[in-house]
């Protein structure tokens, strides 16, 4: 029966797209009324049958991309074209450009280390089933009890999982918690110490970056202590990585929220084969930056707006690159 239905997928679709039929030639052809046709090609485009590209000739977002790559040496980098500037659709486009590169380099064997946030969620929907063997998706770091914002953690790791058949590896813990012991406490299970040890054995690990300040979502759900923010604000923090909070140069901001977070370490995330940082917009400049200078990332996935921005923030004043002495990762 699944078969016969993607069959009726596939040949709606050709009909559509590739020999340029109507819907309601499609409807006369094939004995159905032309709402079926357009909800079948609808249907197509949600399960995988069609994906659709627009490609903008007065973006050049592949010099874009070669750009970035050499400026902040990157092991690979891909720039989308967005309609607008605006939050919606740049988390919708990411997602579909972080989707097909990940697709194209998942291989039999790998694990696939990955974090919370809308822009993933766009990723785990847009992502193909792929045939591969013996892949395990983990999460990275903890999650949020109680957020106004919707995190999609669970939604996420599922995902996933379900593209590449596999069982995911949930870190049911939170973000931080309120002291250094307690954290030693829960890293000390031996369940949660297992997924903690996937997360840094992980060869692809992806993520994006999240708001400072008081849209911060660890923030809005109440995980910071009365000085956490005032510490943050000082040292002009401007995002966090995998609930880890960074300055402009990719420093840790604050050491001591730091020490209680559960969850991968940024230097891991350096290491990994494929450190891939998904994410764009104007609000999220400054930490991609950040992410950028300390080079937790080797794979950038952006959108034409914010790349621009960055080549131009990546400059001093003498118009060379600020990490331009910085030594390149192996791989990159």
């Amino acid at each position: 029966m699944q078969n016969e239905k993607i069959a009726r997928l596939v040949e709606v679709a050709k009909m559509y797209y590739l020999f340029n039929y109507s819907q309601q030639e499609i409807a006369k052809k094939l004995g159905v009324s032309r709402p079926t046709v357009s909800r079948l090609l609808d249907q197509a485009k949600q399960d995988g049958v069609v994906h659709i590209k627009i490609c903008d000739p007065t973006e050049d977002v592949n010099g874009l991309s070669l750009q970035l790559k050499e400026r902040f040496r990157l092991k690979d980098c891909v720039v989308t074209s967005v309609p607008t500037y605006e939050d919606g659709h740049i988390k919708g486009k990411l997602g579909e450009a972080a989707a097909e590169y990940l697709y194209g380099i998942v291989q039999n064997g790998d694990t696939i280390g990955i974090t919370w946030g809308t822009t993933l969620y766009q990723l785990s929907q847009q992502l193909s089933p792929k045939s591969v063997h013996d892949v395990e998706i983990v999460q990275l770091n903890g999650g949020v009890s109680y957020s106004e914002l919707n995190t999609h953690a669970s939604d996420i790791i599922n995902g996933l999982a379900a593209a590449f058949h596999t069982t995911p590896h949930f870190l049911p813990v939170p973000a931080v918690v309120d002291h250094p012991v307690v954290k030693q406490a829960i890293v000390a299970d031996r369940h949660i110490n297992k997924v903690l040890e996937l997360g840094k054995k992980a060869n692809i690990a992806i993520y994006t970056v999240g708001e400072a300040g008081e849209q911060s979502t660890l923030m809005r759900a109440g995980y910071f202590l009365e000085n956490d923010v005032e510490i943050l604000k000082r040292n002009e923090t401007v995002a966090d990585i995998c609930s880890r909070f960074i300055d402009k140069n990719g420093h840790i901001s604050n050491q001591s929220l730091n020490d209680r977070t559960i969850g991968i370490e940024l230097s891991q995330l350096a290491e990994k084969e494929y450190s891939i940082l998904v994410a764009g917009g104007n609000k999220k400049i400054d930490g991609i930056l950040g992410a950028l200078n300390g080079q937790y990332a080797n794979v950038l996935i952006t959108d034409q707006y914010t790349a621009k921005a960055l080549l131009e923030m990546g400059e001093d004043k003498d118009g060379t690159s600020e990490n331009q002495g910085a030594s390149p990762r192996s791989g990159a």
